[in-house]
């Protein structure tokens, strides 16, 4: 009897388990990329705005996960094959976007106008991957990508985009207008919401436009044309109501880093772009229109950009502006879904970057400034006597033949560039680990350390798929 009782009771519990799982099934997901956003890089970001016993709104997110993130040819991914095993759960070579693992990354070639970005992908050279906005599409849900670099940039391609090199970008352009020539059919009627910079890649060539397209053809105008509104800035963003919205915020490449979209004045563009919370916020309210759910990815681009320029000040800016969207997107959430349970929330990177923290540095010292000790709060020096910054990174431009004293007013300037180990042309991504952080419906399961794969496998679940 008191087995039939316990046996009886264990299948309840199952039951229970069982249904709680099913009633956990997201109706919404909002995947949030952090471009380059290496552990190092999450830990200075939280120390530079709240203190080292402080936490960014990712650190509260309850389930956490570790990611590895060697493409197929590399045990340093670039974000092209990284973002396209989050999005289609297959190892990819570096330069390939959302194809079979075979595919060669050709190189792309240019065109009349001499501008890098056309096709080069021979016929038969690897073959398209599902992608999770695909397979979101077909069960009626709405998608969409927003950004801060441009549109067609590596990780937001790689969520709509097929082809074998991230560098051809004006192809990747054409496969998200719907019904024209190069266009992904699998993406039904098109990619509901894109937020972005590069309006170059989908308006003509012309005197005033020299990296527009030499074809001739304006996308931007074949998507109005399908029922898409069409914006140039903020205000244009704020006054679309629609259930199509393309936004690209800048004429030609990304959109300013966050340190100069707020700057006064602000520089280039930045006066007229959103922020990344902003344009968030703006996608979820146009998604929401389709009672079936949506998926929505949201890059920080720049974090990654100001990482290979070894300009720490721009990156932890940038990740605080992420972090900042996240913030928006739980709290828009909650507002119609209070315990998350329809909405699904993952946050996590595509590679590390070589930013690592120097010293013993005194808790409190600015985190990017020279490094100060922690028994006796003086600066302190290396074997040479010369002052040094807590953080630097391993490789890149900025390795002094000689170095010198470092001082406070040089280092913590909007461009002071940090000392680098190796002299490289350019300070590249990083092979380690990053993190993975997730709330609301389908989360559990997001621990441990896990291939980038079987991210893809998660969702899926979460979406019923």
């Amino acid at each position: 009897m008191k087995f039939t009782k316990l046996a009886a009771a264990v299948a309840l519990t199952l039951a229970g388990a069982q249904a709680a799982q099913a009633a956990g099934e997201a109706k919404n997901i909002i995947f949030f990329l952090g471009d380059g956003m290496g552990p190092t890089t999450v830990t200075a970001a939280r120390i530079y705005k709240y203190g080292e016993d402080g936490s960014l709104t990712m650190d509260t997110l309850e389930r956490t996960a570790r990611i590895k993130t060697f493409s197929a040819d590399a045990q340093t991914t670039d974000s092209a094959p990284s973002m396209a095993a989050y999005m289609t759960g297959v190892k990819m070579n570096n330069e390939v976007i959302s194809m079979s693992p075979e595919t060669v990354a050709t190189n792309p070639g240019r065109d009349a106008n001499g501008n890098l970005g056309v096709n080069n992908c021979a016929a038969g050279n690897g073959t398209p991957a599902t992608t999770i906005l695909e397979l979101a599409k077909a069960k009626g849900k709405a998608v969409g990508a927003i950004t801060t670099t441009e549109l067609t940039h590596a990780t937001p391609a790689a969520t709509y985009a097929h082809i074998c090199n991230r560098n051809a970008q004006y192809h990747i352009a054409a496969q998200l207008v719907p019904g024209g020539a190069g266009f992904n059919s699998a993406l039904g009627d098109g990619v509901d919401v894109l937020m972005g910079g590069g309006r170059n890649h989908f308006t003509p060539y012309s005197a005033s436009n020299t990296a527009g397209r030499a074809d001739g053809r304006n996308l931007l105008a074949e998507l109005s044309a399908k029922g898409y509104a069409v914006a140039a800035n903020k205000a244009e963003m704020n006054a679309a109501s629609g259930k199509k919205f393309i936004g690209l915020y800048s004429t030609k490449s990304h959109l300013e880093y966050e340190l100069d979209r707020t700057a006064t004045p602000p520089l280039g563009e930045g006066a007229s772009q959103p922020s990344l919370a902003e344009m968030t916020v703006k996608a979820m309210d146009l998604l929401a229109q389709n009672t079936n759910g949506y998926f929505l990815m949201v890059e920080g681009g720049r974090i990654d950009h100001a990482l290979h320029g070894t300009n720490a000040k721009r990156a932890l800016t940038d990740t605080i502006a992420f972090d900042d969207a996240i913030k928006a997107a739980l709290a828009k959430a909650k507002l119609t879904d209070p315990t998350l349970a329809n909405t699904l929330i993952v946050v996590t990177a595509d590679h590390d970057h070589t930013l690592a923290f120097n010293g013993y540095g005194k808790r409190g010292n600015p985190i990017l400034d020279i490094n100060r000790g922690y028994r006796d709060g003086q600066p302190a020096k290396d074997a040479d006597g010369n002052t040094y910054t807590t953080l630097v990174f391993g490789n890149g431009p900025n390795r002094p033949n000689t170095r010198a004293s470092l001082d406070s007013t040089a280092v913590l300037a909007d461009n002071y560039l940090q000392e680098t180990g190796v002299r490289l042309s350019s300070e590249t991504h990083g092979g380690g680990d990053v993190k993975l952080f997730a709330t609301g419906a389908g989360a559990k399961p997001f621990k441990g350390t896990l291939d980038n794969t079987k991210v893809f496998g998660l969702l899926k679940s979460a979406f019923g798929l």
